[in-house]
């Protein structure tokens, strides 16, 4: 995990999965070096966070395209995102 890897913001949102994927495959696989595994665990939180906020404004989003049909401003709720993917250890 010592290779550069790109800012969290840069990444796309499959990107920033598929990196989070790994990492937590490195953390369960159990053979990384305890520095190692601290740098793992810091990066998923921060990709994990960045997916759940974009997670959360892809929501909004949808909330407001909504509308009601006759063009009010009322916003039907999206169902929460699940926390599911949440790192544990």
């Amino acid at each position: 995990m010592a290779e550069e890897k790109k800012k969290v913001e840069e990444l796309s949102y499959k990107e920033a999965s598929i990196e989070l994927e790994g990492i937590i495959r490195s953390l369960e696989s159990g053979e990384l070096e305890l520095e190692e595994s601290l740098e793992g665990y810091t990066r998923g939180v921060e990709l994990l966070k960045s997916l759940r906020t974009r997670l959360a404004d892809a929501e909004q989003k949808v909330s407001v395209l909504m509308a009601d049909v006759d063009g009010a401003d009322a916003l039907v709720p999206a169902e929460a995102a699940s926390d599911e993917d949440a790192l544990r250890f």
